[in-house]
């Protein structure tokens, strides 16, 4: 059983949750479905081959009509995390920052509530709100065989877990940088250019030799931009993805203990 301040923001979010699910899951089977028209069309592979940069920014390596290829470029390297991230920043900016603007955090403040404990519930509200989508899609990519799409399990999973990670990560920027400005938009603002940067580095990485080099910085490498779909994540990535969360957790905590709460 979720934590009563968890489940009240969880309420509060339950339409976007249900919707964003259910539009992903059925774009999701539209992907799975069309692979075996797709898979010995030579032109769109011959397309992405013939141009690299475009490829990376697809997060297609290898052919396109390749199962890895054709999943990741269709969800796992951009739409799936993108939504995530849409859903987390979100939530994220309007946890704290956004409620205090609003009022709604020195009401909560009164309650027989720590402020560590309303932090650990925030946090797992930001978890509960990246699942669903990541989910819903794994259980329709993992039906994949039945339409001649096949991807190992691990894999599929591993890089959904690592999905999850990644909008818990910037979903925590967005907390930290709220409960540190008291700003909704500075909170969303800051979350959201470091995603569109960590997004672009790992993309480009493997055509682009500033990107390559630097490409260890973006979470978006950890998860999805080093072929975890084709052999699953590994431990180092799952670890520095964590590592990460927890790091801006206890930024968080540290930042609402002084926070001015009104």
């Amino acid at each position: 059983m979720l934590p009563e301040l968890t489940l009240m923001d969880l309420r509060l979010r339950r339409r976007s949750m249900l919707w964003y699910a259910v539009g992903m899951t059925v774009y999701a089977f539209v992907i799975v479905a069309m692979y075996p028209s797709m898979k010995n069309d030579t032109s769109l592979s011959n397309l992405m081959n013939g141009n690299e940069t475009a490829a990376a920014l697809f997060g297609v390596s290898g052919s396109l009509t390749s199962p890895v290829g054709w999943t990741n470029g269709n969800l796992y390297a951009n739409f799936l995390p993108l939504l995530v991230l849409l859903l987390t920043v979100g939530y994220g900016a309007n946890a704290i920052a956004g409620q205090c603007e609003e009022g709604l955090l020195g009401v909560l403040a009164t309650l027989p509530v720590s402020r560590g404990r309303l932090v650990l519930e925030k946090a797992a509200a930001v978890i509960a709100v990246a699942l669903p989508m990541a989910l819903a899609t794994m259980a329709v990519v993992l039906i994949g065989p039945r339409y001649d799409l096949h991807l190992g399990v691990w894999p599929v999973v591993g890089t959904t877990l690592a999905v999850v990670l990644l909008g818990v990560d910037f979903g925590l920027l967005a907390l930290a940088v709220g409960a540190l400005t008291g700003r909704r938009g500075t909170a969303l603002a800051t979350a959201s250019v470091l995603a569109a940067a960590a997004y672009l580095i790992s993309s480009l990485a493997p055509a682009v030799s500033w990107a390559h080099r630097v490409r260890y910085v973006s979470p978006f490498y950890w998860a999805v931009g080093d072929n975890q779909l084709g052999s699953g994540p590994s431990s180092t990535a799952i670890l520095v993805l964590a590592g990460v969360a927890a790091a801006l957790l206890a930024l968080t905590l540290a930042a609402v203990r002084r926070l001015d709460i009104r």
